[in-house]
């Protein structure tokens, strides 16, 4: 294990390399021999590049300003995965982090080696190398990032299995390995950051973890253990990893001075939300970085937050944008129109209805138009526009409603969202089951949703009246989560009126006149 504590100055840390650099062990070994080692304080389940460019750059940046003095053990948490280990294993647990984005109006890019990581190793061929670990006084912190799908219980999982199929199974197995080598000391609990994209990940994490000490019938000093001397908690990520950059690697790794088989590119924004007992902060003072950490006993504010604004942005504006004929999210962040459009959607319609202090919600609103102006991103329309159905649901109906709740107005950017995507989903059966609809150039797109959803929207333009397909998705209660928004005042009538606007005026002049 190496140290993690070093200073890369001038042409590594703040551009790009000037001198030639042989390979990363060159930087390994000036490390070790100015700072020593570092012990391995942090075990990461995952080992992909949302973690390496979020959490492992976080650790990296806090040992570099002295603030942490640990490294991290990655470990893969299902079957697999060789070729990354021994990439790993021949750069030292060494690897490259771009960034790139727009910062005060300017394209920037920052090229940062990172060095937090001592090794990576896998649940099932290094079963006993993750084990000892559990007996290991220097380990404080879990990280995890399985996936949404991660984070559940799966039936038969032992205890004697080598190692469990779940994720939380596996965990169970760890905790109670630690618990006995330590003989339940309260102060060998583990901090958990379980970073998986569902709601209450670290108290479901908890939750599937109890279920399984009762099933195996552990000791009731162990249970607890784990309730009383672990942290468990719950967090929200906000960052853009685009991964290792395939058709540009050669061109990185001769502006690096040296090979890298796992470069990491990412947005240049951060923000990672901790929802738990701020007495833990200080276990992984991430926080102390300089990277955007908060810690708070309610995260749910700033999922909304994220929500409303980030997701919400999108999908309130990219149906319009693609059938005005743009095609990624940066071509309608260059057209005047519709980058006014966002402006009043963000800051008159959406951050009224939220609860944080408004220039905090101002601050992060500008902060996502950067996001998606980023010109190193190529994010397409037609990718986002996937289940648009659903997603308005969650991400832009609250917002309206709650709008003409406050109100007792329809808000028109909102609105207009709607219709544009009663628009977008009409759309004709082809032969291979799949749904196409038309731009006004008539080129065809593809409309992609569950079959149920394309059928009712199919059945609704069959009526050939905008009014009664309007009328026909507003009432459709499956798609409103029960709600019948034909009942909401005015609402019906502003998607009408829009819909038949789009008749005969084109959508961007629509989008003008709305500003």
């Amino acid at each position: 294990m190496k140290n993690r504590r070093f200073q890369l100055k001038g042409r590594y840390r703040s551009g790009y390399a000037r001198g030639r650099v042989k390979d990363l062990q060159n930087i390994s070994e000036a490390v070790e021999k100015k700072y020593g080692k570092y012990p391995e304080k942090v075990l990461q389940f995952g080992e992909g590049n949302f973690l390496r460019a979020f959490v492992d750059w976080m650790i990296d940046k806090a040992n570099e300003n002295g603030e942490y003095e640990g490294s991290i053990v990655l470990c893969q948490p299902i079957e697999g995965g060789e070729r990354i280990r021994e990439f790993f294993t021949e750069q030292n647990g060494e690897y490259t982090v771009v960034m790139r984005g727009i910062e005060n109006g300017e394209p920037t890019e920052r090229i940062r080696p990172i060095t937090s990581v001592s090794r990576c190793i896998n649940a099932y061929a290094d079963y006993e190398e993750l084990m000892k670990l559990a007996e290991s006084p220097d380990l404080e912190t879990v990280v995890s990032n399985t996936t949404e799908a991660g984070i559940a219980y799966r039936e038969g999982d032992r205890l004697t299995d080598t190692p469990p199929a779940s994720f939380p199974a596996k965990v169970t197995q760890f905790l109670y390995r630690r618990f006995k080598a330590f003989d339940g000391d309260p102060d060998k609990g583990l901090l958990f950051l379980p970073v998986e994209l569902i709601d209450n990940n670290g108290a479901e994490l908890k939750r599937i973890v109890l279920k399984y000490a009762d099933e195996w019938n552990l000791e009731p000093e162990f249970i607890s253990w784990v309730k009383d001397n672990n942290e468990f908690t719950s967090t929200l990520v906000d960052r853009i990893v685009t991964g290792y950059p395939r058709e540009q690697a050669a061109e990185f790794c001769e502006k690096f001075g040296y090979e890298d088989n796992l470069i990491d590119t990412c947005e240049l924004f951060n923000l990672w939300v901790i929802e738990g007992d701020s007495k833990w902060q200080d276990v992984l003072p991430v926080h102390k970085s300089g990277a955007n950490v908060i810690w708070t006993d309610d995260v749910k504010p700033y999922k909304k937050r994220k929500v409303r604004i980030l997701n919400g942005g999108h999908t309130g504006t990219v149906l319009a944008a693609y059938l005005a004929g743009h095609d990624i999210v940066l071509d309608f962040m260059n057209d005047p129109v519709f980058a006014k459009y966002l402006d009043g959607l963000f800051f008159e319609e959406i951050i009224p209805t939220l609860d944080l202090p408004e220039e905090e919600l101002k601050e992060f609103a500008e902060a996502v138009k950067d996001r998606f102006s980023n010109p190193y991103i190529k994010h397409r329309l037609l990718d986002i526009s996937l289940n648009s159905c659903s997603k308005f649901n969650a991400r832009n109906l609250p917002t309206l409603l709650d709008y003409q709740q406050e109100t007792g107005k329809i808000p028109a950017r909102l609105s207009f969202g709607l219709a544009s995507l009663i628009k977008f989903y009409d759309c004709e059966r082809k032969e291979d089951g799949s749904c196409a609809g038309h731009r006004a150039d008539g080129s065809e797109y593809p409309v992609r949703d569950d079959d149920e959803v394309l059928k009712a929207f199919e059945e609704a333009w069959k009526l050939g009246d905008v009014q009664k397909t309007a009328e026909t998705i507003l009432g459709n209660t499956d798609f409103w989560s029960g709600k019948d928004l034909t009942e909401v005042p005015g609402l019906l009538d502003t998607v009408t009126g829009y819909l038949k606007e789009m008749e005969n005026t084109p959508i961007e002049q629509i989008v003008e006149q709305i500003g």
